[in-house]
């Protein structure tokens, strides 16, 4: 079972956004150490908490500072931007560093309606043309357009024998649904809705069209992950992220609380009440207990690999958590990965 990471670039109460993104650095060098398959970066816009409104920059840094993990984004939130520039974009990491490269794509707002009014320059840029951009994407990047097409003579470059990995990522059966009609891999976001997933999973691969890109359907399933040396530890650490999904229900806009915050805060019962709602897309415990339940989800929703996303009220009890989370998983013990090729699609 591949293992990987999905980082949001948490900025935690009394650090800064700069130090949340060299945490990050810090973060995908131990990740590759460990034996994690591949390291995604989120993007969001405006919000206090997360620090990463442009992953495409900021997975040029993290792969240069690695040498086998495969970086990507998960992520770019295509409504927002050209699919040429985007497929430019991808095609230049791809020739920087040929079969690591990773192109999760995402058609959520990454912030709220003002901030979304903001990116579309005072227009909501809606998902309407998200399917057409997806496929004008994955046309660039594989030389696919047809001859007859108005753009077939634009070329991306830098071209290359080979291409980036392309992900629909999706938490409801919408993206799921088109990943499975344009033959592509999908991940789902099991930290954004417990509810329904498997069903989702499922049908992906029933309905699955074979493309030129992807013969047979590819699935990943990314879930929240707090894993501590002892269950109550473990507990301590997940009252940073109930506070800040409490906060994000309340529109409140601040930064990670840290545990000790967390466990000052004035909680009533209705907070607990949504809290206790929360908790259903969080595995938290000791090592064994998390990989029994991680692996109890991948069968749940027959998913090829797993990721994880840990956001704690401190960057070490992050980092000690991916460590043990790799320990019970025994990823130290495997050969290091090595970078895939993958299939350039030919045009046809």
């Amino acid at each position: 079972m591949r293992l990987s990471v999905l980082d949001q670039s948490p900025v935690i109460s009394g650090h800064t956004p700069a130090q949340a993104v060299h945490e990050t650095i810090r973060l995908v060098k131990a990740a590759e150490q460990l034996g994690y398959h591949r390291y995604w970066l989120a993007e969001h816009h405006s919000i206090a908490a997360l620090a990463d409104p442009c992953p495409e920059i900021l997975v040029a840094r993290v792969v240069a500072e690695t040498s086998r993990i495969r970086v990507g984004t998960g992520g770019i939130l295509l409504p927002y931007y050209s699919p040429l520039k985007v497929a430019e974009q991808f095609r230049m990491l791809e020739a920087l560093y040929p079969g690591r490269i990773d192109l999760g794509i995402g058609r959520a707002p990454g912030g709220d309606q003002v901030t979304a009014l903001a990116m579309g320059e005072g227009r909501y840029p809606g998902a309407e043309h998200f399917p057409e951009q997806v496929q004008y994407v994955v046309a660039y990047l594989d030389g696919a357009l047809p001859a007859e097409h108005p753009f077939a003579g634009v070329k991306v470059m830098p071209a290359g024998r080979t291409a980036p990995e392309v992900w629909l990522l999706g938490s409801s059966d919408y993206s799921g649904a088109l990943a499975a009609r344009l033959g592509l891999r999908f991940a789902f976001a099991h930290f954004i809705s417990a509810d329904g997933g498997d069903g989702v999973m499922r049908e992906y691969k029933r309905r699955y069209e074979p493309s030129q890109r992807e013969p047979e359907p590819q699935t990943l399933l990314c879930a929240f992950v707090i894993c501590a040396e002892t269950a109550a530890e473990a507990e301590r650490l997940a009252a940073s992220i109930d506070l800040r999904r409490l906060n994000m229900d309340y529109g409140v806009n601040a930064p990670v609380p840290t545990a000790e915050e967390a466990r000052a805060y004035p909680y009533t019962e209705a907070d607990r009440r949504r809290i206790a709602h929360h908790r259903r897309r969080v595995v938290l415990g000791e090592p064994r207990a998390v990989r029994d339940r991680l692996l109890a989800l991948q069968e749940e929703f027959q998913a090829d690999e797993l990721m994880a996303i840990t956001i704690t009220g401190s960057y070490d009890t992050r980092l000690r958590s991916y460590e043990l989370l790799a320990e019970a998983f025994g990823l130290a013990s495997r050969p290091a990965n090595t970078p895939r090729v993958g299939g350039l699609r030919q045009p046809g």
